[in-house]
Order: structure tokens, then C-alpha cells, then sequence
């Protein structure tokens, strides 16, 4: 259980899936169904769902690449926070947002698997969240095309198992296929 206090509640968390990043994303297309599979059960049973969207050089402002991928759709019920960090907790609302929900875990999907997801987990759980990583809901390009040695494959793979075993005192990471994602309880 979280270290929150009063906080009981879950949300899914939908993480910059914007067209800029995610146009020539591993596994997009199934990313996105999955993502949009867990934004309709999350509706049906009532569980907060918070989007947030990035912005910086390659992700401007208002431009169609900073635009949330089309096959999303966020309802005008569903918080936007605008983030300027890896992290989607630095200098955001996201916290208030979560606070109002009364949220103390998350469901993380989103991209990228190796910036934005991996420090929005971290920054989550350093501020007292249980969060848990949807494994086959997250995505990156390729880093492989930039000279690292890895493919987007290994790096979600990675990032699967290693967010498994996370915890801290008083809170839990892992991982959840999105088939296994149950909302109305804590796993």
C-alpha cells in the first residue's frame, strides 16, 4: 500500500502517446490498442484516467507532432497535465491531480520506455505512489538508429524486469499484462 494517506484509489496513467514519438514506435499500433482497451475499462468502472502530454524542442507546442496520436481519444473529464521533464511529477500538477482523486497508485502506459516512463515510475514512487507498469503498454523508437547498442525490444524488456522487483518501504512497483489489469483492486 502506498505511504499516502487517504488515498485508496487507483488511475490510469497515459503517458506522452504523441505522434512525434510514437510514429515509428515498436509494437505501435498494439501499444495504442492495448492503451485504448485500458482507457475503456478504466471509464467503465469509474477509475480516473490523467493523460499527460510533453513539450520541448522536438515536441513543440501546438505543433502535429506534439499532438496526442490519433487514435486516442481523451474525454474532456480527463486531466491534461503538460510536462516539460521526463518525470511527469517535475514541475506539474500532477500530484494535486492525483491528490483530488484521492489516487495512491498508478498504472503507467505511455512513452518512451526509456525517459519518460522510466522517470515518471521512479518519480512516483519516490513521492510515496505504489506504480505499476502496464509491461505491454509502453513504447519507444527505435534507439538502435541513434548508435546505442540495443533495439527497443531489449529496452522494454529491460525495463519490464526490472521494474518488477521495485519497491521501497512502504510501496510497490511491478508489472501487469494489460490483459491481467484488474481496476477494482490494488495489483
Amino acid at each position: 500500500m502506498s505511504t499516502l494517506m487517504d488515498r485508496p484509489n487507483s488511475a490510469l496513467l497515459v503517458v506522452d502517446v504523441q505522434q512525434g514519438n510514437t510514429a515509428a514506435a515498436h509494437d505501435r499500433d498494439a501499444v495504442i490498442a492495448r492503451i485504448n482497451t485500458l482507457l475503456d475499462r478504466a471509464r467503465r468502472t469509474g477509475t480516473p484516467v490523467v493523460w499527460v502530454q510533453h513539450a520541448d524542442d522536438q515536441l513543440v507546442e501546438g505543433s502535429a507532432d506534439w499532438q496526442y496520436a490519433a487514435e486516442l481519444t481523451r474525454l474532456e473529464s480527463e486531466p491534461l497535465v503538460h510536462k516539460h521533464y521526463g518525470d511527469a511529477f517535475e514541475e506539474t500538477e500532477l500530484d494535486d491531480v492525483l491528490a483530488d482523486r484521492k489516487v495512491g497508485h498508478l498504472l503507467v502506459t505511455g512513452a518512451s520506455t526509456d525517459l519518460c516512463i522510466r522517470a515518471t515510475l521512479h518519480g512516483a514512487m519516490a513521492r510515496g505512489y505504489d506504480a505499476t507498469l502496464v509491461s505491454d503498454a509502453h513504447t519507444l523508437e527505435d534507439p538502435s538508429q541513434w548508435g546505442l547498442p540495443f533495439n527497443a525490444e531489449h529496452v522494454i524488456a529491460f525495463t519490464n524486469s526490472y521494474w518488477d522487483e521495485a519497491a521501497a518501504p512502504g510501496r510497490v512497483g511491478g508489472t501487469v499484462l494489460t490483459d491481467d489489469v484488474d481496476f477494482t483492486s490494488r495489483s
